[in-house]
């Protein structure tokens, strides 16, 4: 999705529980953005207009639609499961916003586009089996292996964020976890820990102060003593699950995108921790900043649709 102008026209959309981007990029362009707007939840026919809207935008020559959604997408039925939009919610999405739209129409999961756009033209350029990591309001993943998105059973590859897998005694001190309860249905989750919500969780819990994460981060950096142990605890639960990932899908790289890791030392910390616990032994970072910091999603749900449509 980089280079010169020329060529058919593709509207991409990133879109989220709160609000719908959308942008058009030629077969090889970078993509521009056209605007955002509030997703409508609960109305279907207020999404397809929407969505409309941003095609008409768009201008002529329109080949095609890319979506990157923050929803599960069956790849042999094309069912998505998107619990904080209910309008969309068990749809075949692509089919129906294809007779909709009139257009062809390809749906993605978000994390799996952000994944796709650092193995093509990130930090994962050059390396066969790319896990990209996003450490957000909470913990995503995806999984691309020789520069193609691994989709798995039901569309759930890459979603290291669930499964009640969390320790409930940490470190020397033994510290007391508790297994809270994940927004997928089960407890103990890392995705109830390994996001900003839960880097906050922690650091409640462990010495019952309200501070939002941007703060434990900047005391954390500073030196101080409570912020310390919450990202101490932090780091020790989310690297034991994340080094299981690494040692059973064996990424050479994993790039970290998401709020987190917009401080550079914790993912560099992570990286350590997670490097001194799997079986593959290497002086080299493995954990590294995401380098599509703009746009991931968009960039990624391009790529796939330059591929899927048959435009490259």
């Amino acid at each position: 999705m980089q280079g010169e102008k020329g060529g058919a026209v593709l509207v991409l959309f990133d879109i989220g529980g709160s609000r719908i981007k959308a942008a058009r990029a030629d077969r090889v362009g970078t993509p521009e953005v056209l605007g955002d707007w509030p997703t409508p939840g609960t109305d279907f026919g207020g999404f397809v207009e929407v969505l409309g809207r941003a095609v008409g935008l768009a201008g002529p020559g329109v080949a095609g639609i890319a979506v990157s959604i923050a929803g599960a997408v069956d790849p042999d039925s094309g069912v998505i499961h998107v619990a904080n939009i209910p309008a969309l919610d068990r749809r075949v999405l692509g089919r129906d916003l294809a007779g909709a739209l009139g257009q062809r129409v390809i749906i993605a999961n978000d994390a799996d586009c952000f994944a796709l756009a650092e193995a093509r033209s990130g930090a994962g350029v050059g390396h066969r089996v790319v896990f990209g990591v996003i450490l957000g309001t909470g913990v995503g993943g995806g999984l691309v292996v020789g520069g193609r998105i691994h989709q798995g059973a039901g569309g759930y590859a890459g979603e290291w964020g669930h499964g009640p897998v969390l320790r409930t005694r940490v470190g020397g001190a033994a510290v007391e976890i508790p297994h809270w309860r994940c927004g997928c249905g089960q407890s103990g989750c890392v995705d109830t820990v390994g996001g900003a919500r839960g880097l906050e969780r922690l650091d409640r819990h462990l010495h019952g102060v309200d501070r939002d994460s941007v703060a434990i981060l900047r005391d954390w950096q500073a030196a101080e003593p409570t912020a310390g142990r919450t990202v101490a605890v932090w780091l020790d639960l989310v690297s034991a699950a994340l080094a299981m990932v690494v040692n059973v899908v064996g990424p050479s790289v994993v790039p970290v995108g998401g709020g987190l890791s917009n401080v550079p030392a914790l993912v560099a910390a992570l990286d350590r921790a997670v490097r001194g616990r799997i079986l593959r032994r290497s002086s080299e970072a493995l954990l590294v900043p995401a380098q599509q910091r703009l746009e991931p999603g968009l960039i990624g749900a391009g790529l796939l649709a330059v591929e899927e449509f048959g435009l490259g």
